[in-house]
């Protein structure tokens, strides 16, 4: 995007073109293969097909949608490959909500007295002089 006068202008980027087709089995999820093609729409042979995979996976918190680019040379290629690709992606994505998490639970501060703007500060809220008052960041 480029950002004329203050503002975002929206632009497609032509020698980044793809044709899309979707595949799938209509019951665990879908390939979608990216072949590169040029501005005018013709195949762009020196640049690579590329292979994507989207399913989801229940968890504790109902269902998690993962997309996950799959190593593969052919649709067959990433057939056989989309159960271990999708497996990666669904440990990263746990691994990253758990960094996340933890991120989360350090930030929270219990300082011993915030002066008197409440509950960080969020004006005029519970009042006092804030000890012992959770502060958001």
């Amino acid at each position: 995007m480029n950002n004329t006068r203050g503002r975002q202008e929206i632009q497609m980027q032509a020698n980044e073109m793809y044709r899309e087709e979707v595949f799938t089995d209509n019951a665990v999820g879908t390939i979608r293969r990216l072949t590169p093609v040029t501005s005018k729409g013709e195949p762009d042979t020196s640049r690579a097909e590329t292979f994507v995979g989207s399913t989801q996976v229940m968890t504790q918190a109902g269902p998690l949608p993962l997309n996950f680019e799959i190593e593969a040379t052919n649709l067959s290629d990433a057939i056989a490959g989309f159960g271990a690709a999708a497996t990666q992606a669904f440990e990263q994505t746990m691994e990253e909500l758990r960094e996340l998490q933890r991120q989360q639970a350090s930030s929270i501060v219990v300082p011993g007295g915030m002066g008197g703007g409440g509950l960080g500060g969020l004006g005029g809220m519970g009042g006092g002089n804030g000890g012992g008052k959770i502060r958001l960041p």
